[in-house]
């Protein structure tokens, strides 16, 4: 506790970004704990706001006071988060209650800290402002308000759009973009996607939605015309068997149902996509096959075994993408308050192939296999029978 105690004592000051105190033991406190400093009257204080339900209650506490509560109430959560304009660091508490951190500096985070007592979150899509896409997906009335029953939605397009401006960089800017977005639905993200991306950053953008549902690629097809989005088209199609593009540079996959997340997946590889934005949902396979005898006391509660299946899936599914060569981070999309699909795996073409060694014993050892895999051996066993048969062409 000497070591977290140093840590509070080096970031609760005016540089401090914020800490969040996260996952919680029990159902029965807050499910997140959030400090940040604030300028009151000319004093300095750090503003806990705890998150119960769909309620924020919000105290304010010296930085004496903020150390002692943040002490007090570690152990009753797993994890913590600090940013700070002196760098980050990560705490991770154990069920025996050993606390490990991991800390880091960070140039990224040195920025102006914002005071203010009643600072506004800085959102991407100015929420003033009116946005025809908004307005005909129902996000925004026709007065440009948001409206009252779509706000969690209007803060999910911006946090989407958040980690879009983290890839910035990845993304050419001498040609035109090509941008797969597998399972659009109504395509409030596919729609926000190309406004941002085209009309506030410049890029030359050619954005394909795909979804199998006629009636929606329709719509979609019908407000892309109105608003005369070039370089934004939708297709009916299932995600397996698409084949009419050969190459892309970012693939998106946001909620694609149990293995077509993978199928997405092995396309995104295959086409040696530069980034890979994916937000899983419904992981059933794995849940169907592990098994493990030193685990079976665990598995034996079906809500359990359902959720760790389905984390399972996920970290395979990084562990299969950095074996690839791409440098893989699993992200909270949305806070677990608004959907419990809140995991996105975002994944940068880095050329530097993980080990999979560690990842095959993991999956020995659960007796699993996820979809992501079998198509990924699947391309290697036929890829030498491919390239023997382009030399057998040459010949002749």
């Amino acid at each position: 506790m000497n070591d977290l105690q140093q840590m509070l004592d080096k970031y609760l000051n005016e540089q401090l970004i914020h800490i969040i105190i996260s996952n919680p033991r029990s159902r029965e406190i807050p499910s997140k704990i959030n400090f940040r400093p604030v300028l009151m009257k000319g004093n300095l204080v750090f503003q806990a706001s705890e998150y119960q339900g769909k309620k924020v209650f919000h105290k304010n506490y010296s930085a004496k006071e903020a150390a002692f509560e943040v002490m007090e109430r570690i152990l009753q959560y797993r994890q913590m988060e600090v940013s700070s304009q002196l760098g980050q660091a990560v705490v991770l508490i154990s069920k025996k209650g050993r606390i490990t951190i991991k800390e880091k500096t960070c140039a990224a985070c040195v920025k102006q800290v914002d005071l203010s007592h009643n600072r506004k979150k800085n959102y991407i899509l100015n929420p003033a402002e009116r946005v025809e896409f908004l307005v005909d997906l129902g996000v925004q009335t026709k007065e440009g308000k948001i409206a009252a029953s779509k706000y969690d939605k209007f803060r999910q397009i911006n946090r989407f759009l958040e980690f879009i401006r983290d890839i910035l960089p990845q993304l050419p800017r001498d040609r035109e973009v090509t941008i797969l977005d597998f399972g659009c639905g109504k395509s409030y993200l596919t729609f926000a996607m190309y406004h941002y991306l085209k009309e506030l950053k410049g890029y030359q953008v050619h954005i394909i939605g795909l979804d199998l549902k006629e009636d929606v690629i329709a719509e979609c097809s019908r407000l892309a015309e109105k608003y005369g989005y070039e370089g934004l088209d939708f297709y009916v199609g299932d995600i397996a068997g698409y084949e009419d593009v050969k190459s892309v540079d970012m693939v998106v996959t946001l909620h694609a149902c149990d293995v077509a997340t993978d199928y997405a997946l092995d396309k995104a590889i295959n086409w040696g996509a530069k980034v890979i934005l994916s937000v899983p949902c419904c992981q059933h396979e794995l849940n169907q096959q592990i098994e493990n005898e030193m685990l079976a006391p665990i598995l034996g509660y079906g809500l359990i075994k359902e959720r760790i299946a389905a984390l399972v899936t996920d970290a395979l599914r990084a562990q299969i993408l950095e074996s690839k060569g791409y440098q893989v981070q699993v992200l909270e999309f949305i806070d677990m308050e608004h959907t419990p699909k809140n995991i996105l795996i975002r994944a940068v073409k880095k050329g530097k192939p993980k080990d999979e060694g560690a990842c095959r014993e993991v999956m020995e050892f659960l007796h699993v296999k996820p979809s992501l895999a079998v198509l990924q051996e699947e391309r290697q066993l036929a890829a030498p029978k491919d390239r023997k048969e382009d030399k057998e062409c040459e010949k002749a």
